[in-house]
């Protein structure tokens, strides 16, 4: 039964310092443009639509839009940092809640760790020097001091270099666009047979890749001076910047490239037709910054994902989920620090075993990992937009045609077929042929089967004594 006590859950109440700019900092870093534009655009292009990917970004910014909408309407009533376990919770009962709780500490989890094993690889391709493992280590160190202090000097970081990333792309763009003048924008990129046409399904999966983080802003609710408003706010933004900026570089490098030669090309350079774009539309100086700005991309992106993923495993233990240690705050900074060393601590595990193993970093740790998270990310989204439907209908005083009614359910349609999308196409967005890897969307049902059966052992807890 869904959990009718309540249509309005308070948390805690902490010393709030956030605002929705410096919420939406965490949102966007999360994304990591640089890194999307330099690893996923690429990949979209040659496996996808080609050039047509632009409007691949264009379709899942309306459907993010129209989630955002009811998950806007639902953050005005619930401020709890449990974020979507606490949506899916209120709208669908505490037995869904639990089963999405565990799911988006798998999914959070996997992103994170995935990203350190990334950022190592990256690093050392970069600047040489020690094994990548090394690396990543020293970025597991960074997150976990950063976890540990108060929120806001994780905030100014990220915002420093997320708009470092941003400034060197739109460098490369404003060069493209000197260049090439209106043909910078081909219009070809928007036609129904291009934008529609085969691949379609390879681009959107990428495209959606690209928004994993955008409902984190919930997560800091806590935290904010006004959560109610600065929650929706930093959403709405997020989803805005993200939509404009990737569909508009897409469609420049498009330009950049051509129309007819962008498949093409990026089937042969990967990674590196971002930075021949950058030298051949600016300057080789001008590449240099950005392979620099790469790294502190990835980097920002796990200090923002690693925030996320702390802050679940913290509401988490407060709910008895999991450990009620992980609950505890820090006496000083007001972090979640227990919860904050359990995901440092678990990366090192993994990247350790990893190692061990002697597995790759990116192509069988990095990508699969950050392709399980966005896959258990979707679905979580999927359930909150069915969650905000339900608990409005039971709610006729904040019930709205738009927000609550009409939003949330193509929001549902649009995500339920990008997952179904995003599992035919997964070997294709990971990139390998291991039955293991692409066997790893198996985790989520699993981490349901865990959820459920934590629930269950609670309540029986409960009737024993």
């Amino acid at each position: 039964m869904p959990d009718t006590s309540t249509s309005h859950v308070e948390a805690p109440p902490v010393r709030g310092t956030l605002t929705a700019p410096r919420i939406t900092f965490f949102i966007i870093a999360a994304t990591a443009p640089l890194a999307a534009m330099v690893g996923s655009v690429p990949y979209g292009f040659a496996l996808g639509t080609g050039a047509g990917v632009p409007a691949a970004y264009v379709i899942a910014g309306l459907i993010m839009f129209c989630f955002v909408a009811g998950y806007a309407a639902m953050s005005r009533r619930i401020t709890d940092a449990g974020a979507l376990y606490a949506y899916i919770r209120v709208g669908l009962g505490r037995m869904p809640g639990a089963a999405a709780a565990y799911v988006a500490v798998l999914s959070y989890n996997a992103l994170t760790i995935g990203l350190f094993a990334a950022l190592g690889y990256f690093t050392h391709l970069v600047l040489g020097g020690p094994s990548w493992h090394w690396y990543t280590a020293a970025g597991i160190a960074l997150t976990a001091f950063l976890g540990r202090r108060q929120i806001d000097l994780s905030a100014r970081v990220l915002g420093v270099l997320m708009i470092a990333e941003v400034a060197v792309l739109f460098v490369m763009d404003a060069g493209v666009v000197a260049h090439k003048g209106i043909a910078a924008l081909p219009a070809v990129s928007f036609e129904p047979r291009v934008a529609l046409g085969a691949g379609l399904g390879v681009a959107l999966s990428f495209a959606f890749t690209s928004f994993a983080g955008i409902e984190s802003a919930a997560l800091y609710a806590q935290e904010a001076r006004d959560p109610r408003r600065a929650v929706a706010l930093a959403a709405y933004w997020a989803v805005g910047i993200v939509t404009l900026f990737y569909g508009l570089t897409s469609w420049i490098a498009v330009g950049g490239v051509g129309p007819d030669q962008v498949r093409e090309r990026a089937a042969q350079e990967l990674g590196d037709l971002v930075f021949h774009l950058t030298v051949r539309y600016t300057a080789e100086w001008v590449a240099g910054v950005m392979a620099l700005l790469m790294l502190t991309s990835v980097l920002a992106s796990v200090v923002a994902l690693h925030n996320a993923t702390s802050r679940y495993l913290h509401a988490l233990g407060r709910e008895g989920l999991l450990p009620r240690s992980l609950g505890a705050t820090h006496p000083r900074y007001h972090s979640p620090h227990r919860a904050s060393a359990v995901q440092s601590l678990l990366a090192v595990v993994v990247i350790a075993g990893s190692v061990v193993a002697g597995l790759d970093p990116y192509t069988t740790v990095g990508i699969s990992l950050i392709t399980l998270g966005t896959v258990g990310i979707m679905v979580l989204l999927a359930a909150t937009s069915l969650a905000v439907t339900i608990f409005f209908a039971r709610d006729p005083a904040g019930r709205h045609w738009w927000r609550t009614a009409l939003a949330p359910v193509l929001a549902l349609c649009g995500l339920g077929g990008a997952i179904v999308l995003v599992i035919v196409h997964y070997a294709d967005l990971t990139g390998t042929d291991s039955p293991v890897v692409n066997s790893l969307p198996l985790l989520i049902p699993v981490a349901v089967c865990a959820g459920l059966g934590r629930v269950l052992r609670l309540r029986a807890d409960r009737s024993a004594s």
